[in-house]
């Protein structure tokens, strides 16, 4: 077979999810840190946590080439510590930030079929991989919630890295660390800039799926379209969710 890993998304791509960090998830945050002494409103806690984390992207650097992941719960944490409280300040930022995930997560689910299309793919010889652009401090647990936290042969996390796709360093985390041909490996995900821009600039080929949480400026996929260009880099094209449908492809690449 041509590919030997492949190399997945998350979100959009195995998992479907709704999300609203409105007003009154930040309320209901800003009550979590009264309840351990450090008393604000949802208004002074977004204000304050957008502040810190534009420091922080500032210190990491944000240019063409490098995009930063600030951890969520440190932000949360170094929240704690300006209102006074230090003691386990590490702690209840990590809580602090499941609480805000809870809070604004209206659904979250897998695509029909992912687990059978993994372990299906498992059985035909490939390695699997996942590349998100994700938080530890919630993600890990969603992963585990959906049953995907065993599926993979390892699991990159963007804030691990503090850098996200398409930052070439994070898909260097993954083919460095795991000493990976990247002729061999196929980049799988729902976002042309990230996913698919990244992994291409990364040497990958690529197969974009144009699903419900693609970002709404992107364009349709084109089902027939194939490209190869010079390197001998593959590009495939895959309209909406359908892993049993794409299961097949893929086998078939």
């Amino acid at each position: 077979m041509r590919y030997t890993d492949l190399i997945f998304d998350l979100y959009g791509t195995l998992v479907d999810i709704h999300t609203e960090e409105n007003d009154l998830v930040w309320d209901k945050t800003a009550l979590y840190f009264g309840y351990y002494g450090a008393p604000c409103t949802g208004k002074e806690l977004k204000t304050d946590f957008e502040s810190v984390m534009t420091s922080r992207e500032s210190v990491a650097g944000q240019s063409y080439e490098v995009y930063p992941d600030i951890p969520f719960d440190e932000v949360m944490a170094d929240l704690f510590r300006a209102r006074g409280v230090t003691e386990n300040a590490n702690v209840l930022g990590f809580n602090a930030a499941q609480v805000f995930r809870v809070a604004s997560t209206e659904y979250i689910r897998l695509y029909d079929r992912v687990l059978e299309s993994l372990d299906a793919l498992r059985q035909k010889g490939f390695r699997l991989w996942l590349l998100s652009n994700a938080q530890r401090s919630f993600t890990a647990y969603e992963l585990r919630l959906l049953g995907l936290d065993t599926r993979f042969d390892r699991i990159y996390l963007s804030s691990d890295y503090q850098c996200r796709k398409p930052d070439g360093r994070f898909f260097s985390a993954l083919l460095e660390g795991e000493h990976l041909d990247a002729s061999r490996c196929l980049m799988i995900g729902n976002d042309r800039e990230t996913d698919i821009a990244g992994a291409t600039a990364a040497g990958l080929s690529t197969l974009y799926m144009h699903t419900n949480l693609t970002p709404a400026e992107q364009a349709p996929a084109d089902p027939g379209k194939v490209a190869k260009d010079v390197s001998g880099q593959c590009h495939y094209e895959f309209e909406g969710a359908n892993w049993p449908a794409l299961t097949t492809l893929i086998a078939g690449l």
